[in-house]
């Protein structure tokens, strides 16, 4: 199997993509018409990248079955298009959760010390203890929290360590009120005795009820631009901001007036409009703002995330490599569009299957989705077979008696 890798990788990771048989091409900073060309010229089969867009014309270029995103977030990939071709596209989550939470600790210190200006100002020849000594503080205040995903789940528990409360939202206990209970936090890794969560029914009861506001929503239809200027006119005036997740989940142009107007502080590590590499000119006005400490979208890149990421990649190209199955696949459909199912017992014999699906063929009902269980000994099997629409009566029965070794039929409305 052939693995194009189209950016910077750890080397752990290509080591191990060799060891598990893979011819590798390592080629990093691939973009755009390059990136279609090297996937062609090579005929790859897996194609890994991080921060590199993959577009619809570059899916099309070879014969790539498989696009690794050695991540977690695939905004950069045409996931619809993957779809349409049926290449798989996969990520790993959570690998990076802990570089990320770290992160977003950072900069609410960095926000309440004022870390940047100290060391502004002492590069500056300036010593000036009386204005810095003036901070307010982590312990007791409310910090809320937007998503309950790995990243915030690892905000959570370093937070509970510097006694800040915690309120929640997320969409799976949208319009609940109450504390997390015991069960709940144990589902979501959670120590209940070392973090007391308190759940809000909205983004807007979260902003309303803390001092410090954390971003951990992954980019859809559904998040982009849920921070707006509604939102942030909640949070109490000088109340922090703090986003690590995308940039577009945040109204800029609104943030920009909430700084301001209410006096917030805020801490990005996205931004509305980033540089397409990794390294350019940046034009965001907000960072010039009074109260806005901003970091380069380094919240993964810690050597600990990257190890992690490269090895969780391995995984999955290893295991698509030897069981043709892809963990973390993200392009797959949720539920089979399929209406009824063909169970069809049958002895393990050559052509069973094919005279089932040349009838099914000859009458125009799809196949959706296949299975075949042998039993022990290999004399007989199972198939299950999931259909667009119910074969007629006539078409089961010349399945059914058209081949000796067709033992059984039965049809179910999924």
């Amino acid at each position: 199997m052939k693995v194009l890798i189209a950016d910077k990788f750890e080397d752990s990771g290509v080591q191990g993509l060799r060891a598990a048989g893979c011819e590798v091409v390592h080629a990093p900073d691939l973009q755009d018409e390059a990136l279609a060309r090297a996937i062609a010229e090579t005929q790859a089969d897996v194609l890994v990248v991080r921060g590199t867009r993959v577009a619809e014309a570059a899916l099309e270029a070879g014969r790539l079955a498989l696009v690794v995103r050695a991540g977690a977030g695939y905004n950069t990939i045409d996931v619809a298009a993957a779809a349409r071709r049926g290449i798989y596209v996969s990520n790993c989550p959570g690998k990076n959760a802990i570089a990320v939470a770290e992160l977003t600790l950072a900069l609410i210190l960095a926000l309440d010390r004022r870390v940047p200006d100290n060391v502004a100002d002492l590069r500056a020849g300036r010593w000036n203890k009386q204005e810095y000594s003036r901070a307010r503080g982590l312990y007791g205040q409310t910090l809320g929290l937007l998503g309950a995903g790995s990243i915030a789940r690892a905000v959570i528990r370093r937070a509970a360590a510097f006694g800040l409360h915690l309120v929640l939202w997320s969409r799976r206990f949208d319009g609940q009120d109450r504390p997390l209970a015991r069960q709940e936090a144990q589902a979501l890794g959670l120590d209940p005795a070392a973090a007391a969560v308190a759940l809000a029914p909205s983004p807007a009861e979260v902003a309303g009820r803390c001092d410090i506001l954390s971003v951990h929503l992954a980019l859809g239809p559904q998040t982009r631009g849920l921070v707006d200027a509604a939102l942030l006119a909640r949070l109490k005036p000088g109340a922090m901001l703090i986003n690590t997740a995308r940039g577009e989940v945040v109204d800029h142009q609104a943030l920009a007036a909430a700084v301001r107007e209410k006096r917030l502080r805020v801490g990005l590590d996205v931004f509305a409009a980033e540089p397409p590499t990794a390294t350019g000119e940046m034009h965001d006005p907000i960072v010039g703002l009074p109260g806005v400490y901003g970091t380069h979208h380094i919240g993964a890149s810690t050597e600990q995330a990257q190890e992690a990421i490269a090895a969780e990649t391995v995984r999955i190209v290893r295991t698509y490599a030897q069981t043709g199955e892809v963990p973390n696949v993200v392009n797959l459909s949720r539920k089979t569009p399929a209406s009824h199912m063909l169970v069809v017992r049958h002895r393990d014999r050559p052509g069973v299957l094919a005279h089932v699906f040349e009838h099914l063929r000859e009458e125009n009902v799809n196949i959706q989705e296949t299975e075949n269980v042998v039993f022990e000994g290999a004399e007989a099997a199972v198939a299950r077979v999931n259909l667009d629409h119910a074969p007629t009566p006539a078409l089961l029965a010349a399945i059914r008696d058209g081949n000796a070794d067709v033992l059984d039929l039965r049809l179910i409305a999924l």
